[in-house]
This record gives C-alpha cells, structure tokens and sequence, in this order.
C-alpha cells in the first residue's frame, strides 16, 4: 500500500512537470545611440530596469543588454545591425534612436531628411521580424526641456516622433513614446521652463531622474 502511494505521487509529480512551462530567458537588447550607450552605467535606465526586475524577482526571465553607440543616427543602425544586434540572438529589440537625426542637422549638418529616416527604420524593423525578433520602438525625448515650444528644434523633433508613431502603426510594433512622456513630466515639473535639469542633464543625455523615467516606461512594455 505505501508503494502504491509512492507511485501515485511520483506520477502526479511528472504529470505536473509535463504541463508546466518552460520559462525561456528572454534576451532584450536595446539598440541606439548615446542615451543608449549611457543606459549600462550604475545608474543609467538599462541598469535601472535590470534592478526593476530584481525587485519583482523575475531577473531571472530576462537578459538585458545595451547596443548603443554614441552620434549614431538611423542609418547607423542599420548598418551595424548584422554584427551588433543579429549576430546576438535576441528575442527582443528596443530601438531608440532619432535624436542625432534632428540635433545633427543644426550642429553639423549632417541630420537625416524625413523621408531617409523613414525608409532606414522600416528596412531595419523588416530584417528584425524577418528574425521573428519582436520590436518595441521609442520616440526620441529631447532637444531642450522648456516647455513654452521655444527649444529650437522642438518643431522636427515632433516630427520625426509623429513618423516614428505611425511606423509602430504599419509594423505592428509596440511603442514607447519617450516624447509625449517628457513633455508630460516636464509641464508638471518645470515650471521655471528650464533648458534642462529636469529629466536630462544637457538637453538631451538623461539625469538619474530621466533615467528612473526611462526605465519605468520600459518596465511597463516590456514586463505584462
């Protein structure tokens, strides 16, 4: 009798093993330009969210790593793609780029024109699912933190966020709109219309505040 209920246990035991799924690890790589390459640092958003995940005990589902490399624009990515996002394997991609696309145009000369910057996310976004990867893509956050619309390049860097929404749209990606977020915050926390200082510490690069922001808008996409 006792070797019976041995029995019984030992074949419930494996009928729950059978029907229990396997938790794979997913690995997130998030692919951009300085705000990207700064996010691994102690306290950048890539560090921030991995310490997130801890918090909720699930680190163990998730790998995150960063793929950021600094004045990187759209085309940029897409030509290091192969060797800096394909060769790793990942399962999950967070784009965030556009920022040097607008800022470089005034500073150097050397932006990317509207319609460019369309066709070059698109093929990237193409060649991402081509891999089954899923992509998540995030509007560019800022340029200058007034919040009166005097920062000079307010004008495209709306712009290029709109081109931004409606390529998540016809891709069926999930979007994480940085912008909207930032202007949120800052017309309820900068009402001295400050240049910077609030969620990023020049203009663009993110403080720790801008950081916490970042990764919390991730959190919220990446983790149902």
């Amino acid at each position: 009798m006792h070797m019976k209920k041995l029995l019984i246990a030992a074949a419930a035991c494996c009928m729950m093993t059978a029907f229990t799924p396997f938790q794979k690890k997913q690995h997130i790589v998030f692919f951009g330009d300085s705000i990207t390459e700064a996010g691994v640092k102690p306290t950048g958003f890539i560090t921030k969210l991995g310490e997130m995940l801890k918090q909720k005990g699930i680190d163990n589902n998730y790998e995150l790593m960063g793929a950021g490399i600094g004045g990187n624009k759209v085309y940029d990515l897409y030509l290091r793609m192969d060797d800096d996002i394909l060769a790793k394997n990942p399962d999950i991609v967070v784009i965030w780029v556009g920022v040097n696309d607008v800022w470089h145009k005034r500073s150097f000369g050397t932006g990317t024109d509207a319609d460019k910057f369309e066709k070059f996310y698109n093929a990237i976004i193409k060649k991402l699912q081509a891999k089954n990867i899923k992509v998540l893509i995030c509007t560019p956050a800022a340029i200058g933190e007034k919040t009166d619309f005097s920062n000079e390049l307010d004008g495209d860097l709306n712009k290029y966020s709109s081109i931004i929404r409606n390529i998540a749209k016809n891709n069926n990606c999930a979007l994480i709109d940085l912008r909207k977020m930032t202007l949120d915050y800052n017309l309820a926390h900068n009402p001295d219309n400050k240049e910077s200082g609030i969620l990023t510490s020049d203009r663009v690069h993110l403080n720790e505040t801008g950081n916490n922001a970042v990764a919390d808008a991730m959190f919220k996409a990446l983790v149902k």
